[in-house]
């Protein structure tokens, strides 16, 4: 793993982090993407921040995410937005989430699988060109 800042991951940052915010405010009311969408494409965002400043092994990355998503559902569960002290409503108690879901989990592991095929299908598809 080294720094290595990338434009191109920069760029699809950004892009996710506004579908994102989508999500979460335009389209707030189509249950289907609110509820399970935006879980499956946080991942992404995730995996897009990491690799706009380093240059990282993209299976070792991508399982990371997944442990990490993992790590703050079931943190959820135990109310840690709270018990860190954030109010309701604020960005950070909104960013950590506040109830523990097993859909959650299954939307962040459908998420991984969906990028660890893309990065392989574009892996395959740069050594074959």
């Amino acid at each position: 793993m080294k720094l290595k800042f990338s434009l191109k991951y920069l760029l699809l940052t950004l892009f996710i982090f506004l579908i994102e915010v989508s999500i979460a405010t335009i389209l707030k009311d189509i249950f289907f993407v609110r509820a399970y969408l935006g879980d499956v494409i946080v991942v992404m965002l995730l995996y897009t921040f990491v690799k706009s400043f380093v240059e990282v092994n993209d299976q070792k990355l991508i399982l990371g995410i997944l442990l990490f998503s993992f790590l703050i559902e079931f943190a959820q569960y135990f109310n840690i937005a709270e018990r860190l002290g954030f109010r309701r409503g604020s960005l950070m108690y909104i960013v950590i989430g506040n109830s523990f879901s097993w859909i959650d989990i299954l939307c962040y592991a459908v998420g991984c699988l969906f990028l660890y095929i893309f990065v392989k299908m574009a892996r395959t598809e740069a050594s074959n060109s």
